[in-house]
């Protein structure tokens, strides 16, 4: 049985979306591959969530895949904000789901598909 299911993103600018990450969710670099100089791999951890950024040409902006991260959060409304001052669209804000959560459809500085969940 796996013990850790850890999502890479790949994307042609790693900084920007290091940025982007650890400046919503106030996240920490564990990871950094190499330590020194330019980083193609960089691991992300906040609370008890981890994230992997790799560099990668083949994957342009805009371009996401068929994958989408939720990530819970203490308060969409809150983050909404800081979305687009990271550099991410804040879609058409936060809506009231009927299964209990409290859902905004966000994009990263790429183009992927980030959904913020609260529980109500």
């Amino acid at each position: 049985m796996p013990s850790t299911i850890r999502p890479i993103i790949v994307s042609e600018d790693l900084e920007r979306l290091r940025a982007f990450y650890t400046g919503l969710f106030d996240a920490h670099e564990v990871v950094r591959m190499p330590e020194d100089g330019p980083a193609f791999y960089v691991g992300l951890a906040w609370e008890d969530a981890e994230l992997g950024l790799t560099t990668g040409s083949g994957a342009p902006p805009g371009k996401p895949g068929r994958m989408l991260l939720s990530i819970e959060v203490a308060d969409v409304e809150a983050l909404l904000p800081t979305v687009e001052e990271l550099g991410g669209s804040p879609g058409g804000g936060a809506n009231d789901m009927p299964w209990g959560q409290r859902v905004a459809h966000i994009t990263d500085p790429d183009g992927n598909a980030v959904n913020l969940t609260q529980q109500l």
